[in-house]
């Protein structure tokens, strides 16, 4: 069975030492790159070889933080990177500005073995982890002055669609198509309209939107 491949992001060096012992024991998992800063990777893009499956980027950093290494990369075309945000830090704006930037799932630096494995396994499996619980948190999010709802105009289907996008159940884009009783393409229609419109990049994206603005439940 091939391994999954993974790149580490820190600019410790015996974290990454560590990371790469405990992660090689915890499953098929293989590290095949690592950067010392986020400039440093950055500057390597586009892999010349086989791309790493998952990314796990720090978030305390020189030179750029990890949430500015989310934003370089969620502004290129060419690739999608998968990546896992470590951190010391669970503030709401951090977490919410990670999400907002392509991020797939994030993790407490003093998380554990068994934390971290589901982690990876979920995003490689899935796509993302954690989402159930960043739901949980914009919920319980005092909302900022500057995040005030806007008048939105969206049309039925662009709302139905947001609606399952919201759903606790993590709908896939084919599920959510079969729950609107339309093809998928139809729904690429409905997200890149949301994506076009309101300047949103990621699945995530459009959950902040949504809550953000309070189009769907729980707050109608």
């Amino acid at each position: 069975m091939k391994k999954s491949t993974i790149a580490l992001i820190d600019d410790h060096k015996i974290v990454r030492e560590g990371l790469r012992q405990l992660i090689e024991k915890l499953g098929n998992y293989s590290i095949t790159h690592e950067f010392e800063n986020g400039q440093i990777f950055l500057d390597t893009l586009p892999f010349a070889k086989e791309k790493p499956d998952l990314f796990i980027l720090d978030y305390s950093m020189p030179l750029l933080s990890g949430i500015e290494v989310l934003q370089q990369l969620e502004q290129r075309q060419d690739e999608e990177y998968k990546v896992l945000l470590l951190t010391q830090h669970l503030e709401e704006d951090i977490i919410e500005s990670a999400y907002q930037y392509g991020a797939r799932g994030f993790l407490h630096k003093n998380c554990s073995a068994a934390e971290l494995k589901f982690c990876l396994d979920n995003i490689l499996s899935f796509g993302y982890s954690n989402v159930t619980e960043i739901l949980k948190r914009i919920r319980n999010y005092k909302t900022r002055e500057e995040n005030k709802p806007q008048n939105i105009r969206l049309s039925d289907r662009e709302l139905h669609f947001l609606t399952l996008v919201c759903d606790e159940r993590e709908l896939t884009y084919e599920q959510i198509a079969e729950e609107m009783n339309v093809s998928v393409k139809s729904v690429d229609v409905y997200r890149n309209a949301l994506f076009e419109k309101f300047q949103i990049k990621s699945k995530v994206g459009l959950v902040l939107f949504s809550f953000r603005n309070k189009l769907t439940a729980p707050f109608c």
